[in-house]
């Protein structure tokens, strides 16, 4: 027979997993009704994929750091998005920059070509 401590945390837990459920399929939806360029900006802003912050100044987000160049007038500056695209990826010939800290996010595994497309198209729009 289970003592009154153990149907306690037995309760509690069964009632947790109800009411937890909902919310994270309301967190799964909600996720699916952001747009490519609102699920860039999540990503770039986002500390385990893009970290665009950690280095660059960037829209709206708070606490840039410096070591980058600002990310504005980005249509300006790469009027070829493919090229913007590549400069992110990593490619050989986009590492321009000497002894540039960005890591290349594509070739190294850091983040998928979707990931990637999404985050320029956030990008683009700044």
């Amino acid at each position: 027979m289970l003592n009154s401590s153990m149907k306690k945390l037995l309760t509690a837990l069964a009632l947790t997993s109800v009411v937890m459920t909902p919310v994270a399929a309301n967190a799964a939806d909600a996720a699916k009704t952001l747009t490519p360029v609102e699920q860039g900006k999540k990503l770039a802003f986002d500390r385990s994929k893009g970290n665009c912050l950690a280095c660059h100044m960037t829209g709206d987000g708070a606490m840039p750091g410096n070591i980058g160049p600002a990310l504005i007038a980005m249509k300006l500056r790469y009027p070829d998005k493919q090229k913007l695209f590549n400069k992110v990826w990593g490619t050989p010939e986009t590492q321009t920059v000497p002894n540039s800290m960005m890591p290349p996010f594509g070739q190294h595994g850091i983040l998928t070509d979707d990931e990637i497309s999404k985050i320029v198209d956030y990008i683009y729009t700044l």
